[in-house]
């Protein structure tokens, strides 16, 4: 069999026209496209892959904001607890405070009552049996209260001896005022007289004298000069004579403090 090799040639040339054809106007568009499109895609890749990125970092972001804010808001609700809880107790502070000042006040004020009542109802007690001892005294007498009770305070200016007279005659000598002599009553002319006698007799020495009158002194004599004090009054017995009484209660209170009620011991029976 023969070949044409003509008609070989020819098909063979066609062929590559064919090829070069296709390539050039068919694969070409087509792998250009395809490149195109592959392109596309890695950049639209890429985009998604950057906001992705972006979105992580901004969720990242929003999380370390929303964790601050959380941790600020429990500070803040932490220390406004404690601040409430420290101005709650410095008003119970002040309240309790200004509770007790109240209550001691109120117990002071009661305290100064009793007391200034006690004072009262004792000065008018003192008063009514001072005057009417006076007057008992008085009209049994052959002489009047005030002149035994001379009598008596120049008996006992005669009778300095020792450190006391020796006191006396410094504390006189060494004062520019004279010595003061004070009586719950107004000395008349004739007690005075005795007791400047007594005082000169006792201290062997012309002394001045100054009287006055101190009701505090409840039916007595005092004589005072420069710290240097003697006195007799009628309040001194008086004095021990309270101060015996207010030991006799005390002693009493604790006795009753220390005796069981009946009520008590038998419920102590019974358990």
């Amino acid at each position: 069999m023969l070949i044409d090799w003509f008609t070989v040639a020819a098909q063979v040339i066609n062929f590559l026209i064919l090829v070069w054809l296709l390539k050039r106007f068919l694969y070409r568009p087509i792998l250009d496209a395809i490149d195109a499109r592959e392109e596309r895609i890695a950049a639209e890749l890429a985009d998604a892959d950057t906001k992705r990125t972006e979105a992580q970092k901004e969720r990242d972001e929003f999380q370390h904001k929303n964790e601050a804010f959380e941790q600020q808001r429990a500070t803040l609700l932490s220390q406004a607890t404690d601040e409430a809880k420290a101005e709650r107790q410095r008003l119970l502070d002040e309240a309790r405070a200004a509770a007790d000042t109240l209550r001691a006040k109120r117990m002071q004020a009661l305290t100064n009552d009793s007391h200034q009542l006690n004072q009262a109802i004792r000065r008018r007690t003192q008063t009514e049996v001072f005057a009417i001892a006076r007057k008992a005294l008085t009209d049994l007498a052959t002489a009047s209260l005030e002149e035994r009770m001379a009598e008596l305070f120049s008996c006992r200016l005669r009778a300095l001896d020792g450190p006391a007279k020796e006191g006396f005659a410094k504390a006189i000598k060494g004062s520019s005022e004279p010595a003061l002599v004070r009586s719950a009553f107004d000395l008349p002319a004739e007690p005075r007289a005795v007791v400047q006698a007594a005082l000169n007799e006792a201290l062997s020495a012309e002394i001045q004298v100054k009287f006055e009158t101190a009701p505090d002194l409840v039916s007595g004599i005092e004589l005072t000069t420069n710290g240097q004090k003697l006195a007799w009054s009628i309040a001194d017995y008086l004095a021990e004579l309270e101060q015996g009484v207010a030991d006799l209660l005390k002693t009493q209170a604790k006795t009753e403090a220390g005796e069981p009620k009946p009520e008590q011991s038998a419920s102590d029976h019974g358990t």
